[in-house]
């Protein structure tokens, strides 16, 4: 079940808030709580058990590691009796080993099979026919639970002992399958109590209304020239960059506009979740953009893997290094693919590079415009990585996007297909938002009477389209 779809807005989400409202403030975790396993559950009931046992043992070492805890706050690793510690390595090996056999399994093998091949030994893994499904969200669920336990052991954070608050801080159904990636800090005292206000809940419809037309009106139709062009062959330069500009405004419309729904919903529920996204293809270089783009996940980096290994604290050849890892971990991450290691590598060294030269790009010393188009640029080659299916294709396309490939005598049937009025006008609508509007979520905070209209309308046109749309995928889902 996805945010932008008929059944969840006209069944599931009228269902809950007719439900949770009239329910006493003591069970409306609970309440939350049981619609949230629903809502998870509903492609595929068998993912619910695998994140009922993440929650317990996060619930469980967490209660251990405190009740081991000394009186002072830890500072250190190496300050942490062995107790505490081999309750956090639990948490730790259960959340990255379920992360690892779902997500990964199948890449293993296949990269196993590859190998074997390689070597004139593809027979020796031919009778293996186990393949995983991938659940909906784990990375994101396992990746806020494991810093729910961390921050614990680090003396960030008491646990709680409610289990339902627990349960329903993990799987709360706003946020559960695409982030934002929330930590429990933030949403404590909202767990224990919380309290929904009608401009609360009025800013919470509108940010929803239009996170959905972000993603209905903007990213499908960007989604349909981006497939279009990516599955074909022969391109000429400006084809190909057409299709590449198009996936750039396809994720980030998709991603953001899903991340605006999760928010808002949670405003209609009492939560205040993390803005995702601070319109990132505004920034005058890579790491901006890694300072406005899936804020929730950089951040999380940051502070459980970056810091971890040492941060900047060491020598600049090692903190060149973290970098890089850390890219290389979060493109891993993203996907199952060696084209996703591939994309967090190159940001990783263009994150690297801007370090060296004082935290800004090597053309910082260009106008602004230029700056953020240069940014853009690079941002954009990375996607071409990011969304070929393997290198092959990814070379194929670099090869067109800079003149290097022989041009199909296809292409204008092609150019016909992605280039239609109403294609263009969409391409300029998401130009227009990407680099002159303000963030949805201020826009939202900032109320006017006439904003009300607006939103009412886009959600009433995103619902006209999703009755006649038959194209309507979520890029993170498969993440």
């Amino acid at each position: 079940m996805v945010f932008s779809s008929i059944l969840f807005l006209f069944g599931f989400l009228p269902l809950v808030l007719s439900a949770y409202f009239p329910t006493p403030s003591r069970w409306k975790n609970l309440c939350l709580t049981l619609f949230s396993y629903v809502f998870y559950g509903w492609s595929n009931p068998l993912f619910v058990p695998v994140m009922a046992a993440s929650t317990m043992i996060d619930y469980v070492c967490a209660l251990k590691i405190a009740s081991h805890s000394d009186q002072e706050p830890v500072r250190s690793s190496g300050e942490a009796p062995f107790r505490r510690r081999r309750w956090l390595i639990l948490s730790l090996c259960t959340n990255l080993g379920l992360l690892g056999f779902f997500k990964y399994f199948n890449f293993g093998i296949d990269t196993a099979r590859t190998l074997l091949a390689a070597f004139g030994h593809e027979s020796a893994l031919a009778d293996w026919t186990l393949r995983v499904t991938l659940p909906l969200g784990i990375s994101f669920y396992t990746f806020q639970s494991m810093s729910y336990t961390i921050d614990v052991y680090r003396g960030k954070i008491a646990p709680t002992r409610n289990f339902i608050d627990f349960a329903c801080f993990v799987s709360l159904f706003p946020q559960l399958v695409a982030g934002p990636i929330v930590r429990y800090a933030d949403l404590a005292q909202a767990l224990i109590r919380r309290t929904v206000t009608v401009q609360g809940f009025a800013r919470g419809v509108a940010l929803l209304s239009v996170g959905l037309a972000k993603k209905v009106i903007l990213a499908n139709p960007c989604g349909k020239i981006a497939d279009i062009v990516f599955s074909a062959y022969g391109l000429d330069v400006w084809t190909a960059w057409y299709g590449a500009v198009a996936y750039a405004f396809q994720i980030y419309f998709d991603f953001s506009g899903y991340s605006d729904m999760a928010i808002g919903l949670g405003m209609m529920f009492g939560f205040c979740f993390p803005t995702n996204f601070d319109s990132p293809y505004r920034s005058q270089s890579i790491t901006e953009f890694w300072r406005r783009w899936h804020i929730s996940l950089s951040t999380w980096l940051r502070d459980y893997l970056y810091f971890s290994l040492g941060g900047n604290r060491l020598s600049p050849m090692k903190t060149y290094r973290n970098l890089i890892l850390v890219m290389l971990l979060g493109g891993l991450w993203h996907g199952a693919a060696w084209t996703f290691v591939a994309w967090g590598g190159l940001h990783g060294i263009w994150l690297a590079v801007e370090r060296a030269a004082g935290k800004k790009p090597l053309y910082g010393a260009f106008p602004k415009p230029l700056r953020i188009g240069l940014t853009f640029v690079l941002v954009t080659l990375g996607w071409v990585m990011f969304r070929s299916a393997d290198f092959s294709h990814a070379l194929q396309y670099y090869g067109a996007l800079f003149g290097l490939g022989r041009v199909s005598e296809n292409l204008l049937l092609i150019t016909g297909m992605v280039a239609r009025p109403w294609d263009w006008v969409v391409m300029g609508i998401c130009g227009l938002i990407v680099w002159t509007t303000p963030v949805s979520r201020n826009w939202v905070m900032d109320w006017r009477p006439w904003k009300a209209v607006v939103c009412g309308g886009l959600f009433v046109f995103s619902v006209a389209i999703l009755l006649t749309q038959g194209y309507n995928p979520f890029i993170y889902f498969i993440f």
